[in-house]
């Protein structure tokens, strides 16, 4: 069983609780738009970290993150991209490489709005935590955290900060 903390959008900004809703987990995932690689180096600290550059970041983080991410997360493959849409409105570049990687579980973040629902079409479930950050025109930053335990994807917590 693993216990993931997923968050999007800090825009070189942290909230001090996210150390507290995240100490639980195992891993802690980025969907991108750190803001600067000291917001990667802190959450790092909290949890071993895996992430995706975002639109507004600089060559810091992406000289460390990749653009997108595919890999196994128990019995469950995870495609992460910042810049993707959602079911079934993904941007053409992603769903491309939806077709192509066959994820059970795509993240992504850059809009700024939580989603988490279900592509019956490509059975693969979509996640977006939102933004975390305080830049941008949302009125509630959010975080999610969910547990991958085998095939399996619960758990889902919606937090809010």
């Amino acid at each position: 069983m693993t216990r993931i903390g997923l968050i999007s959008d800090t825009h070189n900004y942290l909230d001090k609780a996210v150390a507290d809703h995240f100490k639980a987990c195992d891993l802690i995932w980025h969907a991108g738009d750190f803001g600067s690689i000291a917001i990667a180096n802190e959450l790092n600290a909290i949890r071993p970290l895996s992430g995706v550059y975002g639109n507004i970041d600089g060559a810091d983080i992406r000289s460390v993150y990749p653009e997108q991410l595919v890999f196994m997360c128990e019995e469950v493959k995870v495609m992460m991209r910042h810049i993707g849409g959602y079911p079934p409105k993904y941007n053409p570049e992603t769903k491309k490489e939806i077709l192509l990687h066959r994820p059970q579980l795509f993240i992504s973040g850059h809009s700024h709005i939580l989603k988490v629902m279900y592509d019956d079409k490509l059975s693969c479930l979509h996640m977006n935590p939102g933004a975390a950050g305080k830049q941008g025109w949302h009125k509630v930053r959010t975080l999610i955290r969910f547990t991958i335990d085998g095939k399996d994807m619960k758990d889902c917590e919606v937090i809010e900060l």
